[in-house]
């Protein structure tokens, strides 16, 4: 049975500071920058509200993640645990697995594998890793994604988690490119399709072949200026995911002005049907 889930993006405007990771060149090395945001609701406040308004579980983005120590992450794990709330994808949203610096692509490598540690101390089922931004017609690029990934889910499954990456930045940009990554990559990594990333016109139609077989559908709707959505154009893509057969997550995106809780529940009132 599909259930729903809900993104931390969907509510970054009240979760506290956003930390945004960068490759600094210069210096070959990462850098944070921190985007002040108000912190409404901390994260490990979170798993509570979000079951309370029923939601069967959460994607966390790295960025929402104030402290990655042992101690706060067991205690974001006890969180989730008490709330009887899933935490089913850590949002990994850094890292170039097709960089053509290779001190900057062994750096960001070996980023992605300290936070899959992190991914199981806070009890996260999958890491959603980044294929890559070269262009989606880069064969060799592909391949070298495709590989770095199976070599980074062989190492997260000894760390009970699963790699799974998804059609976001440029090399998944398209669905021939995202099914072909998945084949050369294999079933140990999972994919995650998301309404968004994929352009008209080819849009439907590429939703159609990426949804067969994902983990996760991200519901992402476009909006108005008030934040309310292209309904016609929202329900289209939820019947491309009935059409599929799909079961497993549908991940409620809001990223519109106002209210997030409210802007989520416009949105969830034309998914719940499709569940």
């Amino acid at each position: 049975m599909s259930y729903l889930s809900v993104s931390t993006w969907s509510l970054h405007r009240l979760l506290g500071p956003l930390r945004w990771t960068q490759w600094d060149a210069e210096t070959g090395t990462h850098v944070t920058l921190e985007q002040e945001q108000p912190e409404v609701l901390s994260l490990l406040e979170l798993p509570r509200e979000a079951a309370g308004r029923g939601y069967a579980a959460l994607e966390v983005c790295h960025f929402h993640f104030p402290a990655t120590d042992p101690a706060y992450l067991g205690r974001l794990r006890e969180a989730f645990a008490a709330a009887g709330i899933s935490f089913d994808t850590l949002l990994l949203d850094y890292g170039d697995l097709t960089s053509g610096d290779e001190r900057r692509r062994a750096a960001d490598v070996e980023f992605i594998r300290r936070w899959i540690g992190y991914a199981s101390l806070a009890g996260a089922k999958q890491i959603r890793v980044v294929a890559g931004e070269a262009q989606p017609d880069d064969e060799e690029a592909l391949r070298l994604s495709a590989g770095t990934l199976a070599s980074l889910a062989a190492y997260a499954s000894e760390h009970g988690v699963r790699v799974v990456t998804e059609n976001f930045k440029p090399l998944t940009s398209t669905a021939d490119s995202c099914l072909k990554l998945r084949s050369l990559a294999g079933e140990q990594v999972g994919f995650i399709t998301d309404f968004g990333n994929f352009k008209s016109p080819a849009k439907y139609e590429e939703l159609a072949a990426a949804i067969p077989g994902s983990v996760s559908v991200h519901a992402k709707a476009n909006y108005d200026e008030n934040g309310f959505p292209d309904e016609e154009e929202y329900l289209r893509c939820l019947e491309q995911v009935r059409a599929a057969g799909y079961n497993g997550a549908v991940v409620l995106i809001y990223d519109g002005p106002g209210d997030m809780w409210e802007g989520l529940e416009r949105i969830r009132k034309i998914v719940e049907p499709y569940l």
